[in-house]
């Protein structure tokens, strides 16, 4: 497989036109190694990376997780370079660990984490690189039941810190369930997942994958009582 390298300056030129020359980084550094991609027929698409989450979900639920990638083997093999086929923007709560979750291992997710689960210019800067750069397939915005900074924002007051930050962010999205019957969180807390959806569509660098047929961006909400990932549309 022939190589060549890509200097930081040219990171900068480096947009969405990459999209169509098939190329994705093997590896981050003052240099970063471009390669050409693997054969069609050895690439996971979207639908086949939404698949594998949804089967290591499963496995996880039903306690019959693989724990896949996580030998010295694994460990040794990604030091040289990684290729996720997925990414997860996901709650920071300590109940939803991704990894654990999908029953995935070493080098299988590329993970942001953030309160709320929302996308900031940083973690959408982080999701373009690790679909642009590094070739993850699949975006799953991953929200949970019971959360705790969309609770806030649903009911307001003042907090100390930057907590309100997170809480202003989220407010807009889910202000319209403040006064709805039934179980009011849950549909903000999926309003604010499709939300945070929109807004990562937004994003030239991940919009042209999309329409490339490279990427797909769902949403996932997550039980805490039984650990099931339910897609969200």
């Amino acid at each position: 497989m022939t190589t060549n390298y890509l200097s930081r300056r040219n990171l900068l030129k480096y947009s969405a036109g990459a999209i169509a020359t098939g190329v994705v980084t093997a590896g981050v550094g003052s240099n970063l190694v471009i390669a050409e991609e693997a054969p069609a027929k050895d690439e996971i698409t979207p639908d086949k990376a939404l698949q594998e989450l949804l089967d290591g979900n499963d496995r996880f639920v039903k306690r019959k997780r693989k724990n896949p990638n996580q030998s010295p083997t694994r460990l040794h093999e990604i030091a040289k370079g990684q290729k996720p086929f997925a990414s997860i923007l996901g709650c920071a709560d300590s109940r939803v660990p991704s990894e654990i979750v999908f029953d995935q291992g070493l080098g299988d997710l590329f993970v942001c984490r953030i309160a709320g689960n929302i996308a900031t210019p940083q973690q959408i800067g982080s999701l373009e690189f690790g679909s642009l750069i590094l070739g993850s397939k699949l975006i799953m915005v991953v929200g949970h039941e019971r959360c705790g900074a969309v609770e806030a924002a649903i009911k307001g007051g003042s907090v100390p810190g930057q907590i309100g930050k997170l809480i202003e962010a989220i407010k807009p999205n889910v202000e319209s369930y403040k006064d709805q019957s039934g179980d009011r969180l849950e549909k903000a807390c999926k309003a604010n997942i499709l939300a945070q959806i929109e807004t990562l569509k937004s994003s030239s660098v991940l919009s042209e994958l999309i329409k490339a047929k490279k990427l797909k961006i769902v949403g996932g909400y997550y039980d805490l009582d039984t650990g099931k990932i339910s897609l969200v549309s």
